[in-house]
């Protein structure tokens, strides 16, 4: 029986959610500007050492933050990486005992771990639904071997299908990831490889743009001209394709790249972290957000594994800790908060000065770009595609 995480609406209110990172991987993907290392062999004790001290350092971290926020009540859990599927499955049961030791509960809670979709990963699934996951989130990406081949994946398109088979058995929650506007890509391939996925069984997907960061092995390959992504028309095209095909498969699309099969197939996670509420940060570079003295804080671990390590030991996981003003705070509830069909609560926008009668507010209403309803401000239909154009207009 799939368990139920009532939604508690657009107020986070003062439950704290718990991020962990996890950075290794089997192989770096060329388009990853995420804080990643390479994984070696299983065989490597230099390697295992490294991660139970990690392991215990990500223990000793939550620790430390928990006695810094006091009793909070725990919303939601999310490993992500980095490659957590890799993570001993004992050790991911511990830090989930930890945190509900930590932070009391009100009931069942969401806990999710990234995986990809490799046949030895497939067979730590069940070990990982017995250690506390609920849900996986995982990266298929493509449903086509030269796709997956371009993308620096180590899975085959047949690979991805067994594993979202397997997880079915392992898990009720599962979402899937998947990458379009990729060079060559036309819309009809892409409406055709959106409908093969929906036949594989999941409650939610994150259909992603392909974006070239300058500091990747894309970026630097897009740099010397050796390839060129699609231009805007197609990329708007196959942005539009995905609305398409996903809405007549009855998947709402309740943040810009998130797409649910109802309110309940939501991923509460995110929700917390999109509507501004409190997430502790533990492991290398990990970022956080919580209300310390009164004030909202950005925090932001050590990268380096071994600085990590050694800042937790010294009482210094972070590496950057921030006092948000209450414009910042406003503004990255803006930011965030935009993405989601829920909007942001005026309020925000009031803090910001940017008022309902007057610009820039009263512009992008105007045009389309932008609706106020029940207090909040709701980007359309029409804004959603260009949004990172809205939120310049709105924020500059």
């Amino acid at each position: 029986m799939t368990e139920s995480f009532p939604d508690p609406g657009p107020d986070p209110g003062n439950d704290v959610a718990l991020y962990v990172h996890w950075p290794y991987c089997a192989r770096i993907c060329p388009y990853c500007d995420f804080n990643v290392v390479r994984a070696k062999s299983d065989k490597d004790v230099g390697r295992l050492e490294e991660q139970a001290a990690l392991v215990k350092a990500i223990l000793a971290d939550m620790e430390a933050q928990g006695s810094l926020t006091g009793p909070r009540r725990l919303a939601s859990i999310f490993f992500g990486g980095g490659t957590p599927s890799l993570m001993d499955p004992d050790a991911v049961g511990r830090v989930i005992s930890r945190a509900r030791a930590l932070f009391p509960l009100n009931g069942p809670i969401e806990i999710t771990l990234e995986a990809n979709p490799t046949d030895a990963e497939a067979d730590r699934f069940a070990a990982l639904a017995d250690a506390g996951v609920n849900r996986l989130s995982m990266g298929v990406q493509a449903l086509d071997d030269a796709a997956l081949a371009f993308l620096g994946r180590n899975h085959s398109a047949d690979e991805a299908r067994r594993a979202v088979a397997v997880a079915g058995r392992a898990f009720d929650r599962l979402s899937i990831d998947l990458i379009y506007a990729r060079p060559g890509q036309t819309v009809d391939g892409w409406r055709a490889e959106l409908t093969e996925a929906l036949d594989l069984g999941f409650e939610h997907v994150s259909p992603y743009q392909l974006t070239i960061e300058p500091t990747t092995a894309f970026g630097r390959a897009v740099a010397r001209g050796v390839w060129t992504p699609p231009d805007e028309d197609l990329s708007a095209a196959l942005y539009e394709t995905t609305q398409a095909v996903l809405g007549r498969a009855g998947f709402e699309a309740y943040e810009v790249s998130n797409h649910a099969s109802g309110v309940a197939a939501r991923s509460a996670h995110n929700l917390h972290v999109w509507r501004g509420g409190d997430y502790l940060g533990v492991g290398p570079g990990a970022h956080g957000r919580l209300t310390l003295g009164g004030a909202r804080t950005a925090t932001v671990a050590h990268r380096g594994i071994g600085d990590y390590v050694s800042g937790v030991h010294l009482g210094a996981s972070w590496s950057e800790r921030d006092t948000q003003s209450s414009r910042d705070a406003a503004e990255e509830r803006v930011l965030l908060g935009l993405r989601t069909v829920e909007g942001v609560a005026l309020a925000n926008l009031e803090v910001l000065g940017r008022a309902p009668d007057a610009e820039p507010l009263a512009g992008l209403t105007a045009d389309g770009f932008l609706e106020i309803r029940a207090g909040r401000v709701i980007a359309t239909r029409t804004g959603r595609p260009v949004l990172d154009g809205v939120l310049r207009a709105l924020l500059i």
